[in-house]
């Protein structure tokens, strides 16, 4: 049942797509209507939220069922009486789950009306309020206190303070003005508080501002396999290579139970900045996170001082996480596409030095995961194929937990590969809507099996670095 319109790609990445998920040892494998038929339901699912509001608890701090039961009391009271429920997830113990309610059909729509950004419009439909800095429109007379009708501007046409807009739009839902347009669009108003409270969205999802934020970390599901298929234990040194804004990075430390070391590295400052203030949020001591590139993080000198930071040794860490740096494909919702074919295509280079550092920086005998955030195979199964040619040291594992599918055939990895590769597959479940008495009617073991496989796309590869003989 799709609520939006598919995504839209600019032409040359759309035909680039269509390449990919039309290719020969695909449509060999399933067949060519079956191939299209999968693409297409991606393309529908990926302008969609997830099924589910995904959070991890940060069991450094507090047990799951003390969180579950502070998380439920505060959902009741934003619901109002509209009872949903928080799920424990049996292999991911550490996560818990909230079904999102929608997409709801019925909601009236005001005559003033409010345009915000795309992305301000993906977090509204995830459970978020409308933040100033959103909006780029209202209504000419929209006074504080309105009730108003929410409309994302998904092609990023419409112009700052615009009385009106005619462009496409797509409707996220009702809420309050907190402020008036001239509040809004004055040069000396405020500029990061609340501008409209959301009270209708069209998706249901609790919202997480500053919602006991040192015990819960908003995640999606996949994000936290990650960690776990990395599966860190106390007393190791484990690098993040690309680690903002630290969700990974603080979780490898929980796993840990906050002994041994967490260095996590990126290169934009104020990413660096966000990695500690989360560590320190949730009280996490291991983790030291330093600015820096990736792709310089070998040292081919031995050094005389005891610095800590970048650049390392050869073979200095046990485990690597590499959540590369990606063309994004896998996040929902989104629902246009904007980067060019030459951006998409940029990735498979930098991850390819990423992961030749990572390589040399992994003790024998450790473990380097791979991991994204997107769709493509050149980013992804490819990555695996190039890997296993270019390092003969490397060793594909099986990964635990896999909650996932195996990896996509056209990278020409055997099938026995292709089973020790995660990929999350948002078209694997027929998109469906969730109202109250669905959830009410619905087995745990099916809405746990639905979270599973309605999240983002995402891929994890798993290697061992064999010991030098």
């Amino acid at each position: 049942m799709s609520f939006f319109p598919k995504i839209s790609f600019h032409p040359e990445v759309e035909e680039y797509l269509t390449k990919v998920f039309r290719n020969n040892e695909l449509v060999t494998a399933l067949g060519a209507k079956e191939a299209e038929s999968k693409y297409q339901s991606l393309l529908s699912h990926l302008s969609h939220p997830p099924a589910f509001t995904t959070v991890r608890v940060n069991t450094h701090l507090a047990s799951v069922k003390h969180v579950k039961k502070m998380l439920f009391e505060e959902i009741q009271k934003q619901f109002k009486g509209i009872c949903v429920p928080v799920l424990e997830h049996p292999e991911l113990q550490d996560i818990l789950l909230i079904p999102a309610i929608g997409p709801r059909q019925d909601l009236k729509k005001h005559e003033s009306e409010v345009i915000v950004g795309a992305q301000c419009g993906y977090a509204v439909l995830r459970g978020a309020h409308v933040y100033v800095p959103g909006i780029i429109s209202t209504s000419r007379f929209m006074k504080a206190g309105d009730l108003v009708s929410v409309y994302s501007d998904i092609e990023g046409k419409c112009k700052r303070g615009a009385k009106e807009f005619e462009g496409v739009k797509v409707f996220l839902g009702n809420g309050i003005s907190e402020l008036s347009r001239s509040e809004i669009f004055s040069s000396h108003g405020p500029m990061n508080g609340m501008g409209i409270r959301m009270i209708e969205p069209v998706y249901l999802s609790p919202s997480f501002d500053n919602l006991l934020p040192s015990h819960l970390f908003l995640q999606n599901l996949p994000s936290v396999v990650v960690s776990h298929v990395l599966n860190p234990q106390p007393g190791e040194r484990i690098l993040d290579m690309c680690a903002a804004p630290g969700g990974k990075t603080t979780h490898l430390a929980t796993l840990m139970r906050d002994q041994g070391e967490v260095i996590a590295m990126d290169k934009i400052a104020n990413k660096v900045k966000k990695i500690k203030q989360n560590a320190e949020l949730l009280q996490l001591n291991c983790i030291k996170a330093f600015c820096y590139d990736g792709t310089k993080a070998l040292s081919v000198e031995k050094r005389e001082d005891e610095q800590e930071g970048p650049p390392f040794l050869p073979e200095s860490f046990d485990r690597i996480l590499l959540d590369a740096p990606c063309s994004g494909m896998g996040q929902r919702p989104n629902m246009a596409y904007s980067s060019t074919l030459k951006e998409v295509t940029s990735y498979q280079p930098l991850q390819r030095k990423l992961f030749t550092v990572a390589v040399q920086l992994l003790k024998p005998g450790g473990v380097l995961v791979y991991s994204t955030c997107t769709i493509t195979l050149s980013e992804n199964e490819e990555q695996v194929a190039w890997a296993l040619e270019t390092f003969p040291c490397l060793q594909l594992q099986r990964q635990e937990p896999h909650i996932g599918g195996e990896g996509m055939r056209g990278a020409g990895l055997a099938l026995g590969q292709l089973k020790l590769l995660q990929r999350f597959d948002p078209s694997a479940v027929t998109l469906q809507g969730m109202d109250v008495k669905a959830l009410q009617d619905s087995r745990e073991d099916d809405l746990i099996s639905l979270a599973n496989k309605d999240c983002i796309g995402f891929f994890i590869a798993k290697f061992m670095k064999l010991k030098s003989k």
